[in-house]
């Protein structure tokens, strides 16, 4: 599948998961709407060199006891959810958080609720390519939740400076904003 079309499958696959995703709090309802609108620029929303905004995807992966493994992130210096920007080869926003949670865990073998647990709308510095420069941009990120298979051992990425397993009620500092909302979705779905 080329590139462009790629991008347009993906942008359709935004706009149908977030038309039809039911808030989990009033800031992931303004985060969705907002979203929307960002999409209504076409599939180029989707893509890292939009520095009006893009949509990003994460995940949120939770294990058996309910912690949640959060990645001391290398350039920010805060504790958050795996995840990223979207790639030519991802067909959903889901599977592009998949993706982003193995590649940045190190686990196989995560399984993917494909109903999004969050949407969060967040001021950064991204390069518009791999290498690039930082320049002041939006993440649109949607995040989903991974579930972890029970015995699996994390790997730290090249993305991240530490991984670590979390308590909700015991988490690390800094946190990144927003990463507290979407624990409570996350594990309503694995109750």
């Amino acid at each position: 599948m080329g590139e462009l079309l790629t991008i347009d499958v993906l942008h359709a696959d935004a706009l149908r998961v977030l038309t039809g995703w039911a808030a989990t709090s009033d800031e992931a309802a303004l985060a969705q709407k907002r979203t929307l609108e960002l999409l209504g620029d076409g599939p180029v929303a989707m893509s890292r060199a939009h520095r009006a905004g893009h949509v990003t995807a994460s995940a949120l992966i939770v294990d058996g006891d309910g912690r949640v493994l959060l990645c001391l992130h290398g350039r920010l210096g805060l504790w958050m959810q795996l995840g990223g920007h979207c790639e030519a080869d991802d067909v959903s926003l889901a599977a592009a958080a998949l993706r982003e949670g193995t590649e940045e865990s190190g686990i196989s073998g995560l399984v993917l609720d494909p109903t999004p647990i969050d949407v969060d709308v967040h001021e950064v510095r991204c390069g518009a390519a791999e290498g690039a420069p930082a320049e002041p941009s939006v993440h649109n990120d949607v995040r989903f939740l991974l579930r972890c298979p029970a015995g699996t051992v994390e790997r730290i990425s090249d993305e991240s400076a530490e991984l670590g397993w979390f308590a909700p009620g015991d988490l690390p500092s800094p946190l990144a904003s927003g990463t507290v909302r979407q624990i409570a979705p996350a594990l309503a779905r694995i109750r």
